[in-house]
């Protein structure tokens, strides 16, 4: 997808993926700084354990605590997360969040970002459902202490309902991937209305349960894959500062069958 990008672009810029076991983190940073690279992104389980390797932080992923992309500003690796920032671009397309009450499903780490790039962009409120309480509670008193946003936390029971003042729900867990086909999340689709704006972050299949039931009702969807191309385009913003190719990085990951 980002090669598409560039080559759309005609630049001559690689995106390479590389694998950095945990305990050769550091080295791999201080590389990509010595050899000046214009920045790299990161997964699981290094955005959090690269952050004291950074010179600095954006606000999203100072206050979220995790980091996907690094860019490289004037010699100084700064850490950003693209991952919320994704799904708000693609989101606000559909519905602005701006005094709006969002429920979210999961506190994860897309969750997190999520959530957090609503709250500073004044969603009014965010609702966070989950499992695990600790994890739940967790989410809301970030939200709580570092934006200005308000924020509840619903434990999720079975068949659960969609409070009625909620304007969206986003799945930001893995339910709905290929590899776990035929589970469903546990909602109560008929609690889904005409004017709800239904967004799930799955990339594989686009088309979840949760968005077909959702279609169904009549319902407003977003699927992921405007998120993952919206996390290229920022990210490809912030090392090379062109505006990229959309239609040619949204081709490329249906060409590879997502």
């Amino acid at each position: 997808m980002v090669e598409a990008a560039y080559k759309a672009a005609n630049l001559n810029i690689r995106y390479i993926n590389t694998e950095v076991f945990p305990d050769a983190l550091e080295a791999a940073v201080h590389g990509a700084k010595a050899m000046n690279w214009l920045g790299f992104n990161l997964s699981a389980p290094h955005k959090v354990a690269v952050i004291p390797m950074l010179d600095g932080l954006g606000e999203s992923a100072s206050i979220m605590g995790a980091v996907n992309c690094v860019v490289n500003r004037d010699g100084k690796l700064i850490g950003e997360n693209t991952d919320g920032k994704g799904f708000l671009t693609a989101f606000s397309q559909v519905l602005n969040p701006e005094g709006k009450t969002i429920c979210i499903f999961g506190a994860g780490g897309a969750a997190r970002a999520i959530a957090i790039e609503l709250a500073l962009v004044k969603a009014k409120k965010i609702i966070v459902v989950n499992r695990n309480i600790e994890r739940g509670e967790d989410l809301v008193d970030t939200i709580k202490t570092r934006t200005s946003a308000q924020a509840e936390f619903v434990q999720w029971t079975p068949n659960f309902v969609i409070p009625g003042d909620v304007a969206a729900i986003v799945n930001a867990t893995t339910i709905g991937m290929e590899q776990f086909e035929g589970k469903k999340l546990d909602l109560d689709f008929d609690s889904i209305r005409t004017d709800l704006v239904v967004s799930d972050v799955i990339v594989n299949p686009p088309n979840t349960h949760l968005l077909q039931e959702a279609a169904k009702r009549g319902a407003v969807t977003i699927d992921g894959v405007g998120m993952l191309v919206q996390q290229g385009v920022i990210g490809i913003k912030y090392w090379t500062g062109i505006d990229a190719d959309q239609s040619a990085m949204r081709s490329a990951l249906e060409a590879v069958n997502i």
